[in-house]
């Protein structure tokens, strides 16, 4: 279980590391929602004002065969939650040129105080993968803005002024031809002359607008859902952010308490090698109880060497993942938590997750999108009104202006392009099964991960219970046995194995509290309320 959590911790600290966020902006419409929605979307206004969308949730069927999840998962008000984190920010105290003109920060000196919700506020803010997210988040914001901007009427205003001359005899006018005509008014034709001169200039505005386009619309409408994919994916991240750096932050306090004992436990191990040595110089000992002595003050200075080197490393990750400078030196101010929380059934759980789960949302949203993109390639087979007009002034440049326009409607009708249509149809509708098989899997897999996750935080529960015992009789038996070498009863070698007894057994408490917590965690995260109910399942 903590491998899994360590490796995605590790992902987290990098943007190039092997993790991927949901956020990447899915291609799930085809190229026809890009293409069309550009060149086609068109619809009046008021159209506009009448898209409106619906969301629902599916329950899941009856399994009472499994244990109990956390009662938190019942607060399904999210406007009575606390937003995840405490707002808590940091500016470094000085940074340096990087390559490509990046500034690299330099940490400060002094350790930096942070609670959990702290961590998590850095996390969602500097975390450099979601830096990324949110890049791409607001680029399709800005593609959307361009689809809004082609619903409105299309106006250009134009200006031109411009020279130009005509040889008339080269495009075969002959003054000769007028003959009669010319002389009527008292021209003659020698004096007309066939290189003419014209100055004109006009001043334009036009406008076109589609009136009745029903694909245009139902593009129209994929294209808002396509950004509320991205807006869920990136929800998504934050949640799976917020997994890692509690989890990091968990692991740190859970390497500071391996550090707490192993220093006991080398201090320990030192007084028992300092015994037998006295007892040996006093000539009531023997060399083999202070070479037994010895060996096993260095076993405990080698664990303490390995618990600081460990807890150096797991502090730098957890800097990485805030997005902090890695050698930041840190003072995490809460402690491991051990609370039970309330239980609810296998139903309410998997409920909630159908709810919450981004994931699922953010398919659900794609499957909407290809459905609009199914019916607008439907719709292509109907006709299309259209208007499209102009009016301005034209004239010569230092003569007289006239008006003129043009007004003109269009109907449209599709003759014969039912061969591109059906293979349209066939792409999105092979999408779309796709999409569908995808939310399929993906309600079976989060079944089957709150199942999971509640069999995990029971077994650790156990195990955290059970771990203190251990720790509880293996102290008991040291203390016994260090009355007894003390006392000159026995040697030393039961007090160096009722040592080694405690060092485990303190070990795995605090293993076992470790994943305790971070299987509530993923608990949280697998219904899909880990940003705003984390704190409820660590008793915080």
């Amino acid at each position: 279980m903590s491998d899994a959590g360590e490796q995605k911790s590790s992902d987290f600290a990098s943007a190039n590391g092997a993790w991927h966020s949901n956020s990447e902006v899915k291609e799930v419409s085809s190229k026809l929602l890009v293409g069309r929605t550009v060149r086609a979307l068109k619809v009046l206004p008021i159209v506009v004002l009448a898209a409106m969308f619906a969301g629902g949730a599916v329950c899941a069927a009856q399994d009472t065969n499994l244990p109990s999840a956390p009662s938190t998962i019942l607060k399904q008000d999210e406007s009575l939650a606390r937003s995840a984190g405490s707002g808590f920010t940091f500016t470094a105290p000085s940074s340096v040129p990087g390559p490509a003109g990046t500034a690299i920060e330099i940490p400060a000196s002094t350790p930096l105080e942070l609670s959990l919700d702290d961590a998590i506020s850095l996390g969602l803010e500097r975390n450099v993968q979601l830096r990324y997210d949110r890049a791409k988040q607001k680029m399709v914001k800005g593609e959307e803005l361009g689809v809004i901007n082609a619903l409105l009427p299309s106006l250009r205003a134009t200006v031109s002024s411009g020279a130009e001359e005509l040889n008339l005899a080269a495009m075969g006018f002959k003054p000769a031809s007028l003959g009669s005509i010319a002389s009527q008014f008292g021209l003659s034709p020698s004096a007309i002359p066939t290189i003419v001169k014209v100055d004109v200039t006009q001043a334009l505005l036009s406008a076109n607008q589609d009136l009745f386009d029903l694909p245009a619309f139902e593009l129209y409408k994929g294209a808002r859902r396509e950004a509320t994919v991205v807006d869920l994916d990136v929800l998504t991240a934050h949640g799976d952010v917020i997994l890692a750096v509690s989890s990091a932050y968990l692991k740190v306090l859970a390497d500071q308490s391996m550090l707490t004992n192993t220093q006991a436990q080398e201090r320990a191990a030192k007084t028992v090698f300092d015994q037998a040595v006295a007892k040996r110089d006093a000539g009531i000992g023997t060399n083999l109880d202070a070479l037994r002595g010895q060996v096993e003050y260095q076993q405990r200075e080698q664990g303490r060497i390995a618990s600081e080197a460990q807890l150096a490393e797991d502090t730098i990750q957890l800097d990485r993942i805030m997005g902090l400078p890695a050698a930041q030196p840190l003072k995490l101010t809460d402690t491991a938590p051990f609370d039970e929380v309330a239980l609810m059934n296998l139903d309410q759980a998997r409920a909630t997750a159908y709810v919450h789960r981004k994931d699922l949302l953010s398919l659900e949203a794609q499957t909407d999108v290809a459905s609009r993109e199914l019916r607008a390639v439907r719709y292509q087979r109907l006709p299309t009104v259209a208007f499209n007009g102009f009016y301005g002034v034209i004239g010569q440049t230092d003569g007289l202006y006239h008006g003129a326009f043009t007004a003109e409607g269009s109907l449209r009708f599709p003759i014969f392009r039912e061969a591109e249509q059906r293979g349209q149809q066939e792409q999105i509708g092979a999408q779309l099964t796709a999409l569908h098989q995808r939310e399929s899997g993906l309600r079976a897999d989060i079944d089957e991960q709150i199942r999971a996750s509640m069999l995990d935080v029971q077994a650790a529960d156990q195990l955290v219970k059970v771990a203190q015992s251990n720790v509880d009789l293996a102290q008991q038996e040291l203390s016994d046995e260090r009355q007894r070498f003390a006392a000159g009863v026995d040697d030393n070698l039961p007090v160096v194995d009722a040592l080694a007894t405690v060092t485990g057994a303190q070990a795995q408490l605090v293993q076992a509290l470790y994943q305790y917590n971070v299987a509530k965690l993923q608990l949280a995260r697998n219904t899909g309320i880990i940003e705003s109910h984390y704190r409820d399942y660590l008793g915080k």
